[in-house]
């Protein structure tokens, strides 16, 4: 592209879930190649919710056991699997702490303070300090304290987040969007959504990514 051509602007849907690694994973990618292909291609993310583990009771569960039992994987399988989650992390930046994460959470009162900064500013921002704040300190992102607390580092007012928190703002929101993604056929994330047609699964690299970008850009009518 000419240096004074006008970036292609695209829409991307970011569904995932915020105790979800490769979902950390592929939002981490996904800026990496919409940094490598600036001045080329503008993005406006959306990030949508999806939730891994909606009957899960406000205490959580422990992670090895449930993931144990949700996708049948030995002990062994599943540390192997967290071992990999932790390479694929230290490449792009991102740090998992296996040791800090030891239970898995329900994440509906997550997703309603993304769906509110959504509107209010800051959604991304918050996405990646909830991601942190899971998968680097080990917090648990389904207790109010600390989701007020996450709310406030990333400069959104404490005070509206608990507010939220005690009512049922965005429930309905968040229930109507997840349902629509999943009746356009995502059930597994992240799911990746270009101009709302082209669809990436998974935590790809970076160059995915990136090619996915250029083509899906020179293809966009002017």
């Amino acid at each position: 592209m000419p240096e004074s051509a006008t970036p292609v602007r695209l829409r991307i849907d970011f569904v995932s879930d915020v105790v979800c690694p490769w979902c950390a994973i592929g939002l981490v990618s996904l800026e990496q190649a919409l940094a490598r292909t600036r001045g080329e291609v503008e993005a406006d993310i959306h990030l949508q919710p999806f939730e891994l583990n909606p009957h899960l009771g406000a205490e959580g569960e422990e992670l090895v056991g449930y993931l144990g039992k949700k996708y049948g994987m030995s002990a062994e399988r599943v540390a192997d699997n967290q071992e990999a989650i932790r390479l694929r992390g230290a490449e792009l930046g991102f740090t998992f702490d296996m040791e800090c994460r030891r239970r898995t959470y329900n994440t509906f009162d997550a997703h309603r303070l993304l769906h509110w900064a959504g509107e209010a500013g800051g959604q991304r921002e918050l996405k990646h300090a909830l991601l942190r704040a899971y998968f680097t300190d080990g917090r648990d992102v389904s207790d109010y304290d600390t989701l007020v607390d996450i709310a406030a580092s990333v400069g959104l007012p404490a005070n509206r987040a608990r507010e939220i928190l005690g009512s049922d703002a965005y429930a309905e929101d968040v229930r109507t969007v997840e349902q629509f993604f999943q009746q356009q056929g995502i059930h597994a994330v992240p799911a990746i959504i270009i101009e709302r047609k082209h669809l990436i699964s998974g935590g790809q690299p970076v160059e995915v990514f990136e090619q996915a970008l250029r083509q899906i850009a020179a293809a966009k009518p002017g």
